[in-house]
């Protein structure tokens, strides 16, 4: 009998055709469990991936193989995402509802990733059934392979630091207030790695005084913008959701939902404890919660209150997204410049407008997309796997290009655009809130931000020079966000709100990145190991 190493080697022999011969595997192994977690101070039930919570860390270099074999002991299905691996050619893996089955209870499943020229800050979350409210999320970073010049030292230390609001009730709950048609309550509180203000300890992070750290803030949450800050320390920025940036210094520093930011920060002040806090934005509740970063030859604790921060000031957020930057002399994760390939220069051919809204339908609570507030197919099969297996079931391109006014109404809305075309996407908010949205698959442009309404000459102020390249945005109130993406990913894609009761309800769609060709150069076949569900189950994994 092999031994379970072998037979994990054996088993990527046959299901991995999309890796290259000469990059590492990094084998995982996990147990997603129910358990006792205490982020408020108080007992909830939890989803646990081998009994943390948070979830591991997983590290991994540019272009490694990633396999991670997941046991669902849960009693429901249960779907991870990977919030900014674009697994080049493979939307089969991506770990939401219209590309994966999800793993049935008792079940398991092995993803088969590979960071594809990828560096930077990402995590990992349960896509499913308002799973994201209990847990199951924790860091992924990509380091740069060996050789390639990074725009700053080595620090001394490298920690993730997981923030986002948190409630009491756990996701079962929540999810049937959604059901019930009720909007969801004000969060109860902000969690640093899963710990609460009213946690038995706050999250620490100890540093040797005189050195330099790097921190890996990612907003993990269900709604709320963050602002983070460091008592007495100041910040660098050095990497936005896989791009090096200009190292701009911040005192705090926005993260909205989605959102993942590194920055480098030196014990440089007097040895003693510092408050890291945290604290909601753009709302009429103010919420915090505290961290420690404790120098390791401090025997002083805090001394007066946390520092105060931001609150509703919209001017002072967009003035500091305008500063966030591409830093063209870096290497990515190749060893050239990160602006040799200019996205200024290239003709965009097609331009999309969506627009959030939000109403009711038949009743109950929905939320759009230029009016479409988007629905499963009625078999539960994902539209990957439909249009894999050509059984229809949804309509490409009954999403249309810009908002039409129009009442909210129910369908799977599918944008089709082509392979290897470049394009704009202005995310239009007519709303007060403040939205932030993702694109799975891909990393795009920011070329413009600003209040008002999007019109041909807001193209005018466009950054062609040096925006930064990431994977979720925001868009503030009664404004307009702008993005270029080259369009070189086949497959499906989700394109979401990132507040999760609104993406729940509706406020989503899939983007089909769609070609004629059948050659694995442009996408790979389906993985031989992929769940079957809805109305392909028991097929092939080939067509006939």
């Amino acid at each position: 009998m092999l031994l379970k190493r072998e037979l994990a080697v054996f088993l990527v022999a046959l299901l991995v055709v999309n890796t290259i011969a000469e990059s590492p595997y990094r084998f995982f192994e996990w147990n997603v469990t129910y358990g006792t977690i205490w982020p408020l101070g108080l007992p909830q039930k939890g989803i646990l991936i081998n009994g943390q919570f948070p979830g591991p860390d997983i590290h991994s270099v540019t272009n490694d193989n990633v396999i991670i074999n997941v046991f669902n002991n849960l009693d429901e299905e249960f779907l991870i995402s990977w919030n900014g691996i674009q697994n080049r050619r493979n939307s089969f893996e991506d770990g939401v509802w219209g590309t994966t089955c999800p793993i049935p209870p008792g079940k398991n499943f092995t993803y088969i990733l590979q960071v594809k020229d990828q560096i930077g800050s990402f995590y990992y979350f349960p896509s499913t059934a308002f799973h994201k409210a209990s847990g199951g999320f924790g860091g992924f970073r990509i380091l740069s392979r060996p050789g390639i010049p990074v725009p700053f030292d080595e620090p001394a230390g490298d920690f993730t630091v997981l923030i986002g609001d948190w409630y009491k009730s756990n996701h079962t709950y929540l999810k049937s207030v959604l059901d019930r048609n009720h909007k969801l309550p004000f969060v109860d509180a902000l969690h640093i790695n899963g710990i609460g203000p009213q946690g038995p300890n706050r999250a620490t992070f100890t540093v040797d005084q005189g050195k330099t750290y790097r921190l890996r803030i990612s907003n993990v949450g269900l709604e709320h913008s963050l602002n983070f800050r460091i008592e007495g320390h100041k910040m660098k920025l050095v990497e936005v959701e896989g791009t090096h940036t200009m190292q701009e210094t911040y005192s705090s520093l926005d993260v909205h939902v989605g959102q993942s930011y590194s920055v480098l920060i030196t014990a440089d002040q007097t040895p003693k404890d510092y408050y890291i806090v945290v604290s909601n934005r753009f709302s009429s509740i103010l919420l915090t919660t505290t961290g420690v970063l404790r120098y390791s030859n401090s025997n002083q604790g805090f001394t007066g209150p946390p520092p105060g921060g931001p609150t509703n000031e919209i001017g002072w957020s967009l003035t500091q997204a305008r500063t966030i930057r591409t830093n063209l002399t870096a290497s990515g994760p190749r060893p050239n410049p990160q602006g040799s390939y200019h996205y200024g220069m290239i003709n965009t051919t097609r331009t999309i407008r969506l627009a959030n809204s939000a109403g009711q339908v038949n009743g109950k609570q929905r939320y759009a997309v230029n009016s479409v507030s988007f629905v499963p197919t009625k078999s539960g099969t994902p539209l990957k796997l439909a249009d894999y297996f050509k059984i229809g079931g949804f309509t490409p391109g009954n999403i249309p290009d810009a908002p039409t006014g129009k009442g909210i109404y129910l369908d799977t809305s599918v944008l089709q655009t082509d392979y290897r075309t470049f394009i704009e996407i202005v995310f239009e908010n007519k709303e007060g809130i403040v939205q932030s949205w993702h694109l799975n698959g891909y990393a795009f442009w920011v070329v413009g931000m600003d209040g008002g309404k999007w019109s041909p000459a807001s193209r005018e102020q466009y950054n062609l020079r040096d925006a930064v390249s990431r994977i979720t945005t925001q868009v503030y109130p009664k404004s307009w966000t702008a993005i270029y993406i080259a369009l070189d990913n086949v497959g499906m894609w989700n394109l979401r709100s990132e507040f999760w009761a609104r993406q729940y309800l509706g406020q989503q769609l899939y983007m089909r990145v769609y070609t004629t060709s059948t050659s694995w150069r442009d996408e790979y076949p389906i993985p031989i190991n992929a769940l079957l569900c809805g109305d392909v189950a028991g097929r092939h994994k080939r067509p006939l």
